[in-house]
């Protein structure tokens, strides 16, 4: 059975300025990591928190939340109070399945590479403010931060799925 490669061995991504072709990778990479980690996960441990971790749930809820809002910011954006409360919930059990979640980070992570598409190079070192306390970032600082934290969260993801399902290697065909 042919292994697919990770996506950053795959080719530039159509469209996506070579600056930030690292970016794309790594939101397309945590995205495939978790769809293959979570194919028929259970959903009585979507919310379980193994000693203590965060759970599943979470990491799929955080992972598309912090990429909404980083690039919201990237654009030069205020984050809307919906967004706001979304970061309130993301902490939180919600009633959506595996599947759902799975869906809004698919979703996110299309948005990201739209916008990625829509960067222009020469923007990346523009100032951006971040939060009530309006940080100093850059549009690069932002696109990769974000990129880098949806990476360590699905790396989590990754280990708390293993753990909940009692250590087994999941990889069905």
């Amino acid at each position: 059975m042919p292994i697919n490669p990770e996506a950053w061995l795959r080719g530039p991504i159509a469209g996506v300025p070579n600056p930030l072709q690292p970016v794309a990778h790594a939101l397309i990479q945590a995205r495939e990591e978790a769809r293959d980690t979570l194919r028929q996960f259970p959903p009585a441990l979507l919310w379980a928190r193994p000693a203590g971790v965060a759970s599943v749930g979470f990491h799929l809820q955080h992972m598309a939340g912090v990429i909404d809002r980083l690039f919201t910011y990237a654009r030069g954006e205020s984050l809307s109070r919906e967004q706001q409360a979304e970061l309130v919930r993301e902490d939180h059990e919600s009633a959506a399945s595996v599947d759902d979640l799975l869906h809004a980070l698919d979703a996110q992570v299309d948005r990201a590479l739209d916008q990625l598409r829509a960067t222009p190079p020469h923007t990346l070192t523009d100032a951006r403010a971040v939060g009530r306390r309006q940080l100093p970032s850059t549009v690069q600082g932002l696109l990769f931060h974000a990129a880098e934290h949806v990476q360590r969260h699905a790396g989590q993801l990754l280990v708390t799925a293993r753990v909940l399902r009692g250590g087994s290697r999941h990889k069905e065909a």
